[in-house]
């Protein structure tokens, strides 16, 4: 199921990554299905960096709920055979969850990321 919800943020703006499914705003995409898309992060903080996102609007993780529970592994599935592809020596995958845990775009995404060794606490 596309997009077709765009969320309201506090700026007025339409979601950005709505606007991503919808094609109105172009992306460098690497994979597409008919529930998610992967497209390289525009502020890669890895040599490798891309998002998985949901065609399905849900704002974040705490949003999801148990009717996500088929998508969220989707979700996760992708990130996985799209990074073992390109990461053969490991990569970290990231939901950003709310304000305080560094969620910048109220649409679910997970970052993948990859290409040099990640170090933990990751800050």
């Amino acid at each position: 199921m596309l997009c077709t919800h765009f969320h309201e943020n506090i700026e007025g703006m339409n979601c950005l990554f709505c606007r991503i499914v919808s094609g109105e705003i172009p992306a460098t995409k690497i994979f597409e299905d008919d529930v998610s898309i992967a497209f390289a992060d525009i502020h890669p903080q890895a040599p490798t960096h891309f998002l998985v996102i949901p065609q399905k609007h849900i704002d974040s993780l705490a949003q999801a709920t148990a009717a996500d529970k088929d998508l969220l592994g989707h979700l996760t599935l992708v990130a996985t055979d799209l990074a073992n592809k390109s990461l053969p020596r490991g990569f970290r995958i990231v939901i950003n969850t709310g304000e305080e845990g560094g969620q910048t775009v109220e649409h679910l995404h997970l970052h993948v990321l990859g290409g040099r060794a990640m170090h933990w606490p990751p800050g």
